[in-house]
């Protein structure tokens, strides 16, 4: 976690002012996006991030990129499931209690939020941004100046139970309405689409549409390129503190020395709320750990990623690798491992692919790291009311990757003042208020 209790008055006297059209603080997905897209618009631009590029939740997710996963994370029965949840340390979700108001006062607005009207409200809008952020992963690919391992091959959402399966088609069936394409399999389908895996199941739903990377790739490489191309990229660069007068942000003090910016984009993830307190405005995002394990791919392992569903454990082809990935703990900024979380993914995979057995010797990282969630499941993405020249981009929980590229293109036609192709009312930064 940022060390906020830092002073950028620390800074020796004399450093040189350092000046650039835009300032992208947050080196993960939304951020490199962002940043390549504002390059593209044709704005010098720099970047600043506390740590490694891509050192965050960036890194070890799942690397889905997900139309199917148009459904927030506030639903009816989302705020049921947490209670039932809450004391499981096995849990696909779990909260640990904390007696802390702003997490407290957080979990009032998830519960306001669990509505289906409001969740109806939101499918068309994440479906929206997650099919053109698809479109633009593919226009990034297709340059063939990146290695990123994308493939379109779509998700297997495979399901252990006859009621699981019901579940998912409840939800398939859902999402088809709002011109989603799914197709429902029987065991001997699952087996027939993906030969070679013992399976453990009762049925399977294929969303056609999505498709899948590998995360760490797509961020690290379009960072260099972005670098490459002469976007200024700073890691190791923390925000201490802000100037600001009359509705700007004049300077932004680092460890690496002030920056003035025309614009100021923030972007960092989970830490968003950390810097946006010094700027009095107010990000109601709680980090959501989770937790992935990576293998060495099995050499005749099939390219189409799955979701053992029940277990809410994501399974994807990346390269020579193999990922495992899942879990949601609301458990503040602790990156501790919790070693119970990342057994009760190994104990779900044998559940439904039988012939998987992981050992410690295979494995080759066990992950965490901390998913910045909203509590209507929307990210924030717009300019702040407060301040003429900062826009927000944060908040997108399990879908940052997802949308990335997305959220980067809107980043950069806010700024050069273009139209949007989409209505982000909906994502304004001071829906929860100011």
């Amino acid at each position: 976690m940022l060390d906020v209790t830092q002073s950028w008055r620390n800074i020796k006297p004399g450093d040189p002012m350092q000046e650039t059209d835009v300032l992208v603080v947050g080196g993960g997905s939304v951020g490199v996006s962002s940043a390549y897209y504002l390059h593209k618009a044709g704005l010098g631009v720099t970047l600043v991030e506390q740590g490694e590029i891509c050192a965050g939740s960036s890194h070890g997710n799942a690397g889905l990129i997900v139309p199917s996963h148009s459904i927030p994370l506030a639903t009816p029965g989302a705020v049921k499931n947490g209670l039932k949840w809450m004391f499981d340390p096995e849990s696909p979700f779990y909260i640990k209690p904390q007696l802390d108001w702003t997490f407290i006062k957080w979990l009032w607005q998830f519960r306001a939020a669990s509505k289906a009207h409001k969740m109806h409200r939101a499918i068309p809008l994440i479906r929206d941004l997650s099919l053109q952020s698809l479109s633009l992963f593919e226009e990034i690919n297709q340059m063939g100046r990146l290695d990123f391992d994308y493939q379109q091959k779509g998700l297997l959402l495979l399901y252990h139970d006859q009621h699981g399966l019901e579940e998912g088609c409840e939800e398939a069936q859902l999402l088809n309405k709002y011109g989603l394409e799914t197709a429902i399999y029987t065991p001997d389908e699952v087996a027939d689409l993906l030969p070679g895996i013992t399976f453990s199941v009762v049925g399977g739903i294929h969303f056609i549409q999505d498709a899948h990377i590998s995360p760490g790739k797509y961020v690290r490489n379009l960072s260099d390129y972005i670098a490459h191309e002469g976007v200024d990229v700073r890691p190791h660069t923390e925000v201490l503190g802000f100037d600001r007068s009359n509705g700007r942000i004049n300077v932004v003090h680092t460890t690496r020395g002030p920056f003035k910016a025309k614009e100021i984009v923030l972007a960092a993830g989970s830490w968003s709320p950390v810097l946006s307190r010094m700027l009095d405005v107010t990000l109601p995002i709680q980090p959501g750990k989770g937790y992935s394990i990576t293998v060495n791919r099995p050499s005749d392992w099939p390219e189409i990623p799955m979701v053992l569903s029940e277990a809410k454990v994501g399974v994807t082809p990346m390269g020579d690798t193999l990922r495992f990935a899942g879990t949601l703990e609301l458990a503040g900024f602790d990156l501790s491992v919790n070693m119970r979380r990342v057994d009760a993914i190994m104990k779900a995979i044998p559940r439904y692919l039988p012939d998987i057995q992981i050992n410690d010797q295979d494995i080759l990282e066990i992950w965490r790291g901390l998913r910045p969630c909203s509590p209507d499941g929307l990210p924030f993405l717009g300019r702040s009311s407060g301040y003429q020249n900062l826009v927000v981009a944060a908040g997108h929980a399990m879908i940052g990757v997802s949308l990335g590229p997305v959220t980067g293109k809107i980043v950069a036609d806010l700024i050069t003042g273009q139209s949007l192709d989409i209505d982000i009312s909906a994502l304004a930064v001071g829906r929860f208020g100011s």
